[in-house]
């Protein structure tokens, strides 16, 4: 793991971006310190699963506030593997972060905000939860980052969308050891960003994203390099639990 990035364990287990800009905070939960049970215990900030919807709007309301937003005024995306970024402003938009369920979010794979005090947070559960924040704390953006939003460009865009010098982070997601892929990832991505950016037929997220944030001009990048799939004990892997699982996320804002 990158000396950028460190666990804590109060109010809940939360891995802290403490390299990021003065004023940014990020946070990326995994699956410990909240209240639901079974395949979703027992952190699952996920509403499209089959936990209860007040167990997973307690959920929320902790990995928020553990990371120091207030969850009545949070927001987060309808996730759909593609390249758009939204812009998070004082305006409301639409869906309820703290009634999961009730309404859906408005649909991009990236945040984007300038605006202080309201958090973002996006889900995963194998893809890659990435933050870029300007290099003097003044917008920040968090991207979900599965391998089809990396070789389309997501990455690029989160970068284009901060503008300006720029630091990163990328977050626990499915790793080189375990995340096995057939040729119709495999190609695409090895003509991305090369060769060794699939080995012995496993993809390695990391690598590519970070070489998309290098590419881009990002040279502050840190890696959490922990893989989602094999450490069944700290996170849901959607992958190694055949879609039977909770979700973990990330929780940014400018404070």
């Amino acid at each position: 793991m990158s000396a950028g990035l460190a666990w804590r364990r109060e109010p809940l287990p939360l891995l802290d971006w403490v390299a990021a800009p003065s004023g940014v905070r990020v946070s990326f939960t995994c699956r410990h310190g909240g209240v639901s049970s079974g395949a979703f215990a027992s952190l699952n900030l996920g509403a499209l699963t089959a936990d209860d919807a007040a167990n997973v709007a307690e959920n929320r309301r902790r990995a928020v506030s553990g990371a120091g937003g207030d969850g009545t005024t949070a927001t987060m995306a309808w996730q759909v593997h593609g390249t758009d970024i939204r812009e998070v402003t004082d305006r409301p938009s639409s869906g309820r972060f703290l009634q999961p369920g009730a309404e859906p979010f408005p649909k991009s794979d990236g945040l984007v905000t300038s605006s202080r005090g309201r958090a973002l947070t996006l889900l995963t559960a194998d893809c890659l939860p990435v933050a870029i924040a300007a290099a003097d704390g003044s917008r920040l953006a968090l991207l979900h980052a599965g391998w089809r939003g990396i070789e389309a460009g997501v990455i690029e865009a989160g970068v284009a969308a901060v503008g300006g010098e720029a630091v990163a982070a990328i977050g626990p997601g499915a790793g080189p050891c375990c995340y096995e892929v057939g040729e119709d990832v495999a190609g695409p991505l090895t003509r991305r960003f090369g060769g060794d950016a699939v080995r012995d037929g496993r993809a390695d997220l990391w690598l590519c994203a970070e070489r998309a944030l290098r590419t881009s001009g990002v040279e502050q990048v840190a890696v959490a390099g922990e893989c989602t799939i094999c450490t069944e004990d700290r996170y849901f892997s959607h992958r190694r639990d055949h879609g039977v699982t909770g979700r973990q996320g990330m929780v940014g804002l400018l404070a």
